[in-house]
């Protein structure tokens, strides 16, 4: 298993990048890495991708030379090993259901002795069974990237003990379900910013994970350097390809009308 490119920025203490993928194409994971962000935010919560696409997506990642990190749709521990077993470098966890979903995400993402996760030797993570099995047990508890989100009641009451949890490297905030769980619906609200200040006080004090949020959400748009003080280690950058196909298109559509003079 190669180095993780988001877990050595990380280790150097810099901000990794990750740009949303959001199209079902890989081609879009290729555009990410050319681009230079440091990785592709591969998204099975949200999108309606196939494992033969998320697949495909993983294998461009490795070359383009960026990190996949692929959110699965819940804490599902054979979900998780299938994902692994393609060669995925990071696991993003919605929803985790406090300390205890922690331990089962660390269970489902580390193989023994730190976790639990399942062993084949021929797999595409294992390099087909090139790699001598030990390296490759090694390599991936060490390499691998486990972020769990903590957006509920739960895991935010339970925040420093996920934060203090060994095999978890982020804790990660989403921004939507965050507010909604604090009733918030206006970006404006400082309760959001609030909340999400206590969380990075809460994870910085721990001083093991690194905390996540993306950069540039509509509920809540931090800039670069919001994120370095917050002590963000690795961050989604917004928009999405396909907000960023809409607008351009919208725009393109606006400038022709408005050259011609027809009324949009």
């Amino acid at each position: 298993m190669r180095q993780n490119r988001v877990k050595q920025l990380m280790r150097e203490g810099k901000l990794a990048l990750g740009k949303y993928v959001s199209l079902a194409d890989p081609q879009v994971v290729e555009i990410i890495g050319i681009a230079g962000f440091d990785a592709a935010f591969i998204d099975m919560e949200h999108t309606g991708f196939d494992l033969r696409t998320i697949e495909e997506m993983i294998r461009a990642s490795d070359l383009a030379g960026v990190t996949s990190m692929v959110r699965v749709p819940d804490n599902d521990a054979k979900l998780i090993l299938r994902i692994l077993d393609m060669g995925a470098e990071g696991i993003i966890i919605p929803h985790v259901d406090g300390i205890e979903g922690a331990k089962r995400a660390v269970d489902a993402v580390r193989y023994p002795p730190m976790g639990d996760r399942g062993g084949a030797g021929g797999t595409r993570a294992a390099r087909f069974g090139d790699v001598a099995w030990n390296d490759h047990v090694r390599q991936s508890n060490e390499e691998i990237v486990l972020s769990v989100m903590t957006e509920d009641d739960k895991g935010i009451n339970d925040v420093e003990a996920i934060a203090a949890l060994d095999g978890v490297d982020l804790v990660s905030i989403g921004p939507t379900d965050l507010s909604q769980t604090l009733g918030v619906t206006d970006p404006a609200d400082s309760r959001l910013r609030d909340k999400v200040n206590e969380i990075a006080a809460q994870v910085k004090s721990i001083g093991k994970a690194k905390l996540q949020i993306p950069m540039g959400h509509a509920a809540l748009p931090l800039t670069p350097q919001d994120l370095l003080e917050l002590g963000v280690g690795y961050t989604h950058v917004a928009p999405a390809p396909p907000a960023i196909l809409m607008q351009q298109f919208r725009n393109s559509v606006s400038e022709i009308h408005a050259a011609v003079g027809r009324e949009s």
